[in-house]
């Protein structure tokens, strides 16, 4: 998997909005929100996508939403509702080849799908 801008944010290259860390998951500011609440939830091992992942990935995605639950509560939409979306592959619109879930909310958002 090539270099990505998710590589260099976990190593310390490029600064970004830190909300969350362990030695997992990582959860940042996203830098074009959609929504008053809009964050990436990345995993620090690179996946491509969900199309490209492996068993042996299971629990380590099942992990990124586990803390995205626990930054809805953090930062309020936990009880208003929120949305977690992930892109996968080239026609999904995803800007990044490497997973990561979307958590927006913050005001309501229809039934149109955006991230």
């Amino acid at each position: 998997m090539e270099d990505t801008l998710f590589d260099k944010i976990i190593r310390r290259e490029i600064p970004a909005d830190i909300l969350y860390e362990d030695d997992e998951v990582m959860v940042l500011r996203d830098i074009h929100p959609v929504a008053p609440v809009h964050v990436l939830i990345i995993p620090k091992c690179p996946i491509e996508s969900i199309a490209k992942m492996e068993d042996k990935d299971a629990l380590l995605v099942g992990r990124m939403h586990l803390v995205a639950r626990d930054i809805a509560v953090k930062l309020g939409v936990a009880e208003t509702g929120y949305r977690l979306v992930t892109n996968s592959g080239d026609n999904s619109g995803r800007e990044v080849k490497y997973l990561h879930l979307h958590l927006i909310g913050g005001k309501f958002l229809g039934s149109k799908i955006v991230a």
